[in-house]
């Protein structure tokens, strides 16, 4: 209902703006003594306005709804021990996601052959990157990354306890939302202790905040739990995971801070066994209208 106030306000403005535009330009061809088709010229104008406006309605509707997915990627490796890049970005563009998680990435490593992994994969499927190095590893560095259409307004590591593998939570903070993307301690302890350090990041934002990542957890597990006093799950958790060959267990998850009401439009787990051994998470969701 009130997309279609708005609409009606929109055309009303459009059609204000076709009179006025008419007007001048018949009163500069009475001026000029020039023989205007008053009535073609209106038709051109109306034509025109029909399709500003509905420009304006695809852009505001595509600003309203998101895709967002969490993907670890296993540095780009793939069931069948190839690493590719490209082959992650078609995953990624074939969801058309608007905003990735993905953990386990190298920059500049020896594993990699001094490639800077999330680099390769931003490039291939056009979008904006920002990592968050957890540990450094073989001469370059290993951690998690956004990739994003929009360019972030701002994007920061915070360092999270692992106690076999030190971890980290990137945030990155764009016009209307910010993503938060981690990959949790193999330890349950650390675990905990992570949830409690992502509320207490959280809160320092008003607009709505996004989790996703591996959470090396269970959806039954006091961990997830812990997550779910704070947070909704958007993913589908019903659908496993990992290993994507032969899925038996779903550990990675996209979540919104309670406070934060999101409508979700299609939530599931995309069936790519080949690219890595987990299975790309995906949530289509709308955001509230702005007030």
């Amino acid at each position: 209902m009130k997309e279609d106030v708005g609409k009606q306000k929109i055309d009303e403005k459009l059609l204000e703006g076709i009179e006025i535009a008419y007007t001048q330009v018949v009163i500069n061809a009475d001026r000029k003594h020039s023989r205007f088709n008053r009535n073609k010229i209106l038709d051109m104008l109306k034509i025109a306005a029909y399709m500003i406006l509905t420009a304006l309605l695809y852009s505001c509707n595509a600003r309203e709804e998101r895709t967002l997915m969490s993907y670890n990627i296993r540095n780009a490796k793939g069931m069948d021990d190839v690493t590719d890049c490209r082959r992650i970005a078609g995953v990624i563009k074939s969801l058309d996601a608007d905003v990735v998680a993905m953990q386990e990435i190298d920059s500049v490593t020896e594993r990699s052959g001094g490639v800077f992994i999330l680099e390769e994969i931003a490039r291939h499927a056009g979008m904006h990157l920002s990592f968050s190095a957890s540990i450094p590893f073989q001469g370059g560095k290993y951690g998690t990354g956004i990739l994003s259409k929009e360019k972030p307004l701002a994007a920061k590591s915070v360092a999270l306890p692992g106690r076999e593998e030190k971890r980290s939570l990137l945030i990155a903070e764009f016009k209307d939302c910010t993503v938060f993307c981690t990959h949790f301690s193999l330890n349950p302890e650390d675990r905990l202790l992570s949830v409690a350090i992502i509320n207490e990041y959280a809160e320092g934002y008003k607009k709505p905040v996004f989790l996703a990542g591996d959470m090396n957890d269970v959806p039954s597990s006091k961990v997830i739990a812990e997550l779910q006093k704070s947070w909704t799950v958007l993913s589908d958790t019903a659908r496993f995971t990992f290993s994507s060959d032969d899925p038996q267990i779903c550990i990675d998850y996209i979540f919104v801070r309670k406070t934060d009401r999101v409508e979700v439009l299609n939530a599931t787990v995309a069936d790519e066994r080949i690219a890595s051994d987990h299975l790309p998470v995906y949530a289509r969701v709308k955001c509230p209208e702005k007030q």
